[in-house]
């Protein structure tokens, strides 16, 4: 009798979507907002023939899953859709995965109940949801997640082939703990950079992006550096003198960050325009909201008892 092994997610990239990040269910959500669980139902199991058009998040997946059939990265990243749809108005989603010839066969369908223990039992790097309660909840649990901006669903240049993957992450609050960005909130730029000069050589405690870095940066390390299939990006208000300890944090943690931006509080929109992401996560929708307009972005929330009034990044 031939055996069977199981499948281990171990040393994988294993991302978590929803469908609503992935697909175009903007009539869907307004149908289940206004008239709830039962009319959305009805809508999707009428409509299941129907193609749903790529949501914000589709071309980085899609990007992300074209990493496999990269010679030696078989089955490198594991994409897994994470639904709060019954098994029986999810075929509609899964005609649209089979059409798009997108290599996700794993789902987690909850009929509504809580995903965060699936997250969490499926070893999840990377949560991208449209659901703010769902990644609040992830966050919570210490699970990489953001809320990925769909109020427009935009192409994002759909025509042009991605031939390496750029994501994009803010500093403080993301990457790194927010720590430092709470000294700015209660005292000021000044005492925040003092701090960061007088602290210049202390590594800053890992936020909740930091694991996810790690991951990218070993697979970055399989590849020669101008062959690489991600490139990533460090783009944050921070300005000298608090340059220093971010760099040295990230010489500590011993992960490749391929370029860096101290924008000093200059806007972050035009940089990531020119940069290309096709990810970019921040903690602040003042961010989040004009570079969604040209680049998919999604907002990191703030752990549920770090929450405070915020300003914007130091």
């Amino acid at each position: 009798m031939e055996i069977i092994m199981a499948y281990d997610l171990e040393n994988r990239l294993v991302i978590g979507v929803s469908s609503r990040a992935l697909f175009d269910l903007t009539a869907e959500n307004e149908i289940f907002r206004s008239q709830g669980v039962e009319a959305y139902c009805r809508y999707q199991v009428d409509h299941e023939k129907e193609l749903l058009s790529p949501g914000n998040g589709f071309r980085l997946i899609e990007a992300l899953l074209n990493i496999n059939k990269i010679s030696g990265q078989e089955g490198r990243v594991e994409v897994i859709i994470m639904s709060h749809n019954s098994p029986d108005t999810s075929l509609r989603v899964f005609n649209a995965i089979a059409h798009y010839g997108l290599d996700i066969s794993r789902a987690v369908l909850a009929s509504g109940a809580s995903l965060t223990p699936y997250l969490e039992a499926f070893h999840t790097d990377l949560y991208l949801s449209a659901d703010e309660a769902d990644v609040q909840s992830a966050i919570d649990c210490g699970i990489a997640a953001g809320i990925i901006c769909c109020d427009e669903i935009k192409t994002y240049d759909s025509q042009k082939k991605i031939s390496q993957i750029k994501i994009a992450f803010d500093g403080d609050a993301v990457l790194f703990s927010d720590e430092s960005e709470q000294i700015y909130r209660e005292k000021g730029l000044e005492a925040f950079e003092e701090n960061e000069r007088l602290k210049a050589e202390h590594p800053l405690n890992q936020g909740p992006f930091a694991k996810f870095l790690k991951t990218l940066s070993d697979i970055q390390n399989e590849f020669p550096s101008e062959q690489a299939p991600i490139r990533t990006a460090l783009v944050t208000a921070r300005s000298a003198p608090a340059h220093e300890r971010v760099i040295r944090t990230l010489r500590a943690w011993n992960v490749r960050i391929d370029e860096a931006f101290f924008l000093g509080g200059i806007t972050k929109r035009d940089v990531l325009k020119a940069f290309g992401a096709h990810i970019f996560f921040d903690d602040q929708a003042v961010h989040t909201t004009p570079a969604s307009e040209v680049v998919p972005s999604a907002r990191v929330p703030y752990k549920q008892h770090d929450k405070l009034e915020h300003k914007r990044d130091p």
